[in-house]
């Protein structure tokens, strides 16, 4: 059931759905061989995964044709449900861990993504450029910042510059604040009626 995302995404394809109704039946299957989320967290893949993933869609809509850099994916976390949500545009996703890579990669073929690509390596090794990187609560934003600045492109084609875009929970005043001239925080709660997002946020620099 994702009742949740057609309640907040009330006008995606029936194709769209039975690939986020998938998703929750896949990611549970592949977790009990390799774990890319917390198993005492699984039960909850749709609010706390999937939909936490797609607040960045709530945020920004990304024109078709952009290029989105998903940095340190692990299991496709926000990459996958961003690319069911926005078919006509391109996501990266990288991980330094392989296994979760393929977590990642099987999932999405197991749904007939087709807008997805998949690279096993450090942030270092990916010399692209992209409109956006986008992140789950990967690093604190300024080492974000600092690694991934070389992969955000200098053509614009989206109603906001290009930058960087994260999911992040809690207090981040003092990790924020080096930042704080380029960023913007965004209370997920604006978006989201559910209590797991109350101090959830999408933090959002300019490089």
């Amino acid at each position: 059931m994702i009742d949740h995302i057609k309640k907040y995404f009330p006008n995606l394809s029936p194709a769209q759905y039975s690939q986020f109704e998938q998703l929750t039946a896949l990611y549970p299957e592949w977790n009990e061989k390799i774990n890319v989320i917390s198993r005492k967290d699984i039960d909850n893949i749709e609010v706390n995964h999937l939909l936490h993933s797609l607040a960045i869609g709530k945020f920004i809509e990304f024109k078709p044709g952009s290029e989105i850099l998903d940095f340190g994916s692990g299991g496709g976390l926000p990459g996958i449900p961003l690319a069911i949500l926005f078919p006509e545009v391109h996501f990266h996703l990288i991980d330094r861990i392989g296994k979760k890579m393929r977590v990642a990669e099987a999932i999405a073929t197991a749904i007939g993504l087709t807008n997805v690509t998949f690279q096993h390596g450090d942030s270092g090794e990916c010399h692209d450029k992209f409109d956006f990187v986008v992140s789950r609560a990967v690093m604190p934003q300024p080492d974000l910042v600092r690694l991934a600045r070389k992969n955000v492109a200098d053509i614009q084609r989206n109603a906001l510059p290009n930058g960087i875009i994260a999911l992040k929970g809690g207090d981040l005043q003092a990790e924020l604040h080096p930042l704080k001239e380029s960023t913007e925080v965004v209370d997920i709660a604006n978006y989201f009626d559910e209590p797991f997002f109350d101090t959830k946020k999408v933090v959002y620099t300019i490089v």
